[in-house]
């Protein structure tokens, strides 16, 4: 029998969680293949129609103790979701009961582990700061684009935009995040954040997601962030990022780029044979 046809025979398990309110939709499919189309994706991730979330996660069986796949709301894929691979692996730590695990995403392979006192860290692996790593449409220097306000490219197996900016509340990021998504020096688009330094080692930072739009947090973008100030010799590698949902830790290290923050399984729940029929 077809997946999707047992699917809209017997519903389909969910859980809903947030990583700082950057939420997100998971679906279970290391038992059997779910199969997520761009049109099942925004069906579910509208906030009027469907659950909503800024990304749909799948958990699937693989080489690691799992392996990880992203839909942005309009229906596209990311390589890379820090809250969400932070949501997942708390959940997974959790059933295993272990303290840390692996892994994998289009990203590559990441660590997972406990952090004590309710946190989740995972390593997000080394930054990509080339320009046909990020990607970029042509060759130049990433660490001031030739752009107005001169922001920092940035790698995380997604593409970001660093703005550094005096108020980060003082910015109309609804315009402005929409209109920086697509330049033309971003052939994928790209997520873009304004940050402003608060001290040596604290940015207040928000961001705007490709594919999704404003969010409360990002851990990508809060990664992207701190590799951008600590290049630019704004702050030191180890700094501490206040978002619209709260704070995150980040410490960039020999190893990669660790980040550190609280998780939150809000529900579980099932999505009705009926809701996925009209999603076909």
């Amino acid at each position: 029998m077809p997946a999707m046809q047992t699917l809209n025979d017997t519903g389909l398990p969910i859980m809903k969680m947030h990583g700082l309110g950057n939420d997100f939709v998971v679906v279970d499919a290391r038992a059997h293949a779910i199969p997520i189309t761009p049109k099942m994706a925004r069906g579910i991730g509208h906030r009027q129609f469907g659950v909503g979330f800024d990304q749909l996660a799948v958990i699937e069986s693989g080489n690691a103790d799992a392996h990880l796949v992203f839909y942005n709301a309009d229906g596209s894929t990311s390589a890379a979701c820090g809250n969400a691979t932070r949501c997942i692996a708390r959940f997974l730590l959790d059933e295993t009961g272990r303290s840390d695990l692996t892994l994998t995403t289009e990203r590559g392979i990441l660590q997972a582990r406990d952090a004590g006192n309710g946190l989740t860290s995972v390593n997000m692996g080394q930054p990509q700061l080339l320009w046909n790593e990020i990607p970029l449409t042509e060759e130049m220097d990433t660490l001031e684009l030739p752009i107005e306000g001169g922001p920092t490219a940035t790698g995380m197996g997604n593409p970001h935009c660093t703005f550094f900016v005096d108020d980060a509340e003082a910015i109309p990021l609804e315009d402005f995040g929409a209109r920086y998504e697509h330049h033309p020096l971003y052939p994928e688009r790209t997520n873009v954040q304004v940050a402003q330094i608060a001290g040596p080692d604290k940015i207040r930072m928000r961001v705007w997601e490709r594919g999704v739009g404003i969010t409360l947090a990002s851990g990508s973008s809060s990664c992207a962030t701190a590799v951008a100030a600590a290049r630019r010799g704004l702050t030191g590698r180890q700094v501490q990022v206040d978002l619209d949902g709260g704070t995150i830790w980040i410490d960039w290290r020999d190893d990669g780029v660790w980040m550190t923050g609280p998780t939150v399984h809000v529900f579980s729940g099932t999505l009705t044979p009926e809701f996925l029929r009209s999603l076909e």
